[in-house]
């Protein structure tokens, strides 16, 4: 199957292009940078990479390639770049059909945080129980956390280490709330990256 989606990836490589290409040009209009030092397109590309290395692991169809990739791509820009549910849409339409880019949407949608003054509020459990519903949704989350944690273990951004703390103690309760427990596909914590994400925070406390 791995060998199917790098196939796949190559054959949809110039629709992918442009999808990254959108997506960087998007958070660079408003601004948002990663960790305060990077273009927000550093972060998009990291999420991306994990859905290239693991996609294999969920993809079931593959019309869901490029609502997948898109996901990866635009999974803040409702929640940072001032995009709607429908902006979304019309975007993912450039690149796809409608039927694709409505998946496209609600696994953007799936990953927006919801109002709230803390960390805990904007990401309750409305908010899982949103990822646990939506096709890929869990997926994309994992590899964003996975993105998230490379970044703060890897002393580019001081500011960022302390992160990876709050990563570690978070860890069970997060992949309990992604966690749909059903047997289709699109809806697989794959287990191969909860591993490397472990082995990546478990590294971290042997070298502090």
């Amino acid at each position: 199957m791995s060998r199917n989606f790098d196939l796949l990836l190559k054959r949809y490589e110039p629709e992918i292009a442009q999808i990254r290409l959108a997506a960087h040009s998007l958070h660079q209009s408003v601004n948002q940078t990663y960790g305060g030092i990077h273009p927000y397109g550093y972060h998009l590309d990291m999420v991306v990479q994990n859905i290239r290395d693991y996609g294999h692991l969920v993809l079931a169809d593959e019309r869901d390639l490029l609502p997948l990739v898109f996901g990866g791509y635009f999974h803040d820009s409702i929640e940072d770049a001032r995009q709607t549910y429908n902006d979304t849409i019309s975007t993912a339409c450039r690149f796809m059909d409608r039927q694709q880019a409505l998946m496209a949407a609600e696994i953007v949608y799936a990953l927006t945080n919801d109002k709230g003054r803390t960390r805990a509020e904007r990401a309750g459990e409305r908010y899982y129980a949103g990822i646990r519903q939506t096709p890929y949704a869990p997926f994309v989350k994992l590899c964003d956390r996975m993105a998230n944690t490379a970044y703060s273990l890897s002393d580019v951004n001081k500011l960022n280490a302390r992160m990876c703390h709050i990563y570690r103690q978070e860890m069970p309760s997060f992949l309990a709330a992604i966690n749909a427990h059903s047997d289709d596909r699109r809806l697989a914590v794959p287990a191969e990256m909860v591993e490397r994400i472990d082995r990546m925070l478990a590294a971290d406390t042997t070298t502090h």
